[in-house]
């Protein structure tokens, strides 16, 4: 039989899976939107009564009907993404201090008001681009709010299990939500694409409430409540994020030791500092690397749907559906990249694989991807793995393992500015991915792709110490401990 903090912990699990979806749910309508704001007027019927004398234009949403409008997708794109990355070196700072609870509440309510906002831009004929930039920038702010924040839940609260299997498991919330709002926002688009900015504003707002009236973000207080209501405590205390021996090796300099002391935790109350967080052994490499991971994830994430439409010529609908595939696809590579780097005690190891074999499969998507619909729906399966799959291992079961170094002692208010930092640095590869394609783009989607496996490439390059570090240990070789 469950014990029942078992139940607090699952209902936690499922409200921040639950939040996390929101949050990515609510990104995803700018990609599904673009092929609708700048279309092939050719091939439409054009209204009798319309005025204009232009043909080739006259159904596109005005500023995005100029030839520079990839650019234009590219500037939107970034004042979300260049804003997120400079809030979330700041999140995790708020997120150690302010309760959890109401942190990720206002961050749901306020991102939920600007992505309505950024829908009322249909109905209230708004061609400005400055208004959907600004509106973009404030949502890619108060966005920040939610990563560091679920994870520090998730960390106060889950049960001892295998680490990258289970938070790889739970970090499928990205891609479901991608997928999620990639339908919900094809459901509108041809026809009043306001909508699909408005439903999932509504979405994210709504679960804003469910977290303010449902999140019980610190298990020590059900804990106590058991003791006092029923006369016992769960035996379930561990909790996931503690300090194991696997990965140990690697996320140690050769001057610490690593072995774990046996008396309980000291309960810190001080949070780290962010200079000291960046000192922990491991933090630079991995999030050196999920920046230029990041940079390939968040490309597709922004632009496969157009890219689609463009090249496979499918209309709005038709790309964003076809586009979720990536996605599903990133959903099986998250999950496996954590059953293998938990058999092998390789993080770095499997990152570095899986980065490697993504190379040679984004230049034959762009190659053959389009000559039929399965080899399509298959390419866009493996790509998403292989691309997806590094970012969730770092993203979860990596920054779990850097969160709980052995200097921290256990210390889950450190959790929130190590995810921070090493989250933060790969924003800024989501940042620079869509600015970058917006930019070449317009001299052809090879040299798009191109730009894209070279960011794969750099991230196999930074992890190569790790990995070194990781095979020696394999091999039987410990590093030496001074004194």
């Amino acid at each position: 039989r469950l014990g029942r903090s078992s139940w607090y912990r699952g209902f936690t699990l499922f409200l921040t899976f639950l939040f996390y979806t929101s949050y990515h749910l609510s990104r995803k309508p700018i990609s599904i939107i673009k092929s609708q704001l700048h279309r092939n007027c050719s091939t439409l019927i054009r209204p009798p009564n319309l005025n204009g004398t232009d043909n080739e234009t006259w159904c596109d949403w005005v500023p995005f009907d100029q030839d520079n409008y990839k650019t234009l997708f590219g500037a939107v794109d970034n004042s979300f993404l260049v804003a997120y990355a400079i809030g979330m070196f700041f999140s995790g700072i708020f997120g150690e201090r302010v309760p959890l609870r109401y942190y990720l509440t206002i961050g749901m309510l306020l991102s939920g008001l600007f992505t309505c906002l950024l829908g009322l831009g249909f109905y209230l004929n708004i061609h400005s681009i400055w208004y959907y930039a600004f509106f973009q920038a404030m949502n890619g702010l108060v966005q920040t709010t939610g990563w560091p924040a679920v994870v520090a839940c998730v960390g106060n609260w889950f049960g001892k299990g295998k680490r990258g299997f289970i938070m790889g498991v739970w970090n499928s919330h990205t891609s479901v939500g991608n997928i999620l709002g990639s339908l919900i926002a094809g459901v509108f688009v041809s026809s009043a694409w306001g909508m699909s900015f408005i439903v999932p504003g509504i979405i994210i707002a709504s679960t804003g409430v469910l977290c303010f009236f449902f999140l019980v973000e610190i298990a020590a207080l059900v804990r106590t409540m058991l003791i006092v209501v029923y006369g016992q405590e769960d035996n379930e205390k561990e909790p996931l994020l503690q300090n194991s021996s696997s990965n140990e090796e690697i996320f140690s300099s050769p001057g610490q030791s690593n072995s774990i002391s046996s008396e309980p935790a000291e309960e810190h109350t001080k949070a780290i500092s962010f200079c000291g967080a960046l000192r922990i052994p491991g933090v630079m490499e991995f999030s050196l690397c999920l920046l230029f991971a990041k940079l390939v994830s968040y490309t597709f994430l922004y632009w496969l749907p157009l890219y689609i439409a463009n090249v496979a010529h499918f209309d709005p609908k038709e790309a964003g559906d076809m586009s979720t595939l990536f996605d599903v696809g990133g959903i099986v590579g998250g999950i496996v990249a954590g059953l293998v780097s938990d058999q092998t005690g390789g993080r770095a190891s499997t990152c570095c694989v899986m980065l490697i074999l993504a190379a040679p499969m984004l230049f034959l998507y762009n190659h053959i991807g389009q000559h039929s619909l399965a080899t399509t729906i298959g390419m866009l399966l493996v790509c998403g793995a292989l691309v997806n799959g590094p970012y969730a291992l770092i993203t979860t079961a990596v920054s779990a393992d850097l969160g709980t170094h052995e200097s921290l002692r256990g210390n889950s208010r450190a959790l929130s500015t190590v995810t921070a930092i090493i989250d933060g640095t790969g924003s800024i590869g989501a940042a620079l991915g869509p600015l970058l394609a917006g930019l070449i783009s317009p001299t052809g989607w090879n040299n798009v792709f191109f730009m894209l496996i070279t960011a794969d490439i750099l991230a196999c390059l930074l992890l190569s110490r790790l990995v070194y570090k990781e095979v020696r240990g394999w091999c039987g070789h410990s590093p030496r401990h001074r004194g």
